[in-house]
């Protein structure tokens, strides 16, 4: 294992949060491309094969919400960084949980900037702590962090949802079965298929909704005569890594 070295350890976490995002876009940019296949499946009466492919997206989603969880991790251990150089066998509270969770799910991970920065971790804080993290004995991992690496088959709910709305957001009448489509939905897809120059739909999930601006001309007037609205104020790094924590925590 690497040793502990303060300057080390924070150009590796820097360097961590930059692939850490760099895959999470590679992955999203897969996973809009395997959303064509879906609904391409799905017009060709492929079903179940694409029933296959959605259980995959769904695992990649989850797998990338990990990354962004990771990401946030590596900021809040870089912002607080004078804590975490203290020397002490255990982690200050204010930096377990970012520890924790990287020593136990970079290996689930194929970023190996990532695994040098768990290494340096575990020789910090010594084999025996490490080894309770990786089994989590006692349960100090964040649940988030657990479940999202939880490889368990989607429930069909699930993949009905994401299917209907790959189907939709492409123009593809589908409902499950044993329900009837409904009469806007294969309005909208027929409109989507007749529609001529308009480009191929993005297909993250949720469907964003049209913004104000495009809904009606009148609108777009008052857009163009309202008045700038007034710059906010810089939030705190630690407000800001907060609000991010808590919006993960509702996925």
């Amino acid at each position: 294992m690497a040793p502990w070295n303060a300057t080390k350890a924070k150009v590796q976490l820097r360097i961590s949060v930059q692939r850490l995002r760099i895959l999470q876009q590679k992955k999203e940019a897969q996973a809009k491309a395997a959303r064509r296949d879906i609904a391409t499946l799905v017009e060709r009466g492929k079903i179940e094969t694409a029933r296959i492919k959605v259980e995959t997206i769904i695992h990649e989603d989850v797998h990338i919400e990990l990354l962004e969880l990771l990401e946030l991790y590596c900021e809040l251990l870089i912002a607080r960084f004078g804590i975490l150089d203290t020397n002490s066998r255990e982690p200050d509270p204010s930096v377990s949980e970012g520890v924790y969770a990287i020593i136990y799910a970079a290996p689930r991970t194929e970023l190996k900037e990532l695994h040098i920065l768990r290494d340096i971790l575990m020789h910090k804080f010594g084999r025996e702590l490490s080894t309770i993290i990786m089994e989590n004995s006692d349960d100090r991992v964040s649940e988030r962090v657990v479940n999202k690496l939880d490889l368990t088959t989607p429930p069909k709910e699930l993949v009905d949802g994401y299917l209907k709305e790959i189907t939709r957001s492409y123009g593809v009448p589908w409902a499950p079965e044993g329900t009837e489509l409904a009469e806007d939905d294969a309005k909208d897809g027929n409109e989507a298929k007749d529609e001529k120059g308009s480009s191929t739909p993005d297909l993250g999930l949720p469907a964003i909704p049209p913004t104000e601006d495009d809904s009606d001309s009148g609108n777009k007037e008052k857009s163009q005569t309202a008045k700038p609205a007034p710059s906010k104020k810089p939030t705190d790094d630690f407000d800001d890594l907060a609000k991010r924590f808590e919006a993960l925590k509702k996925r």
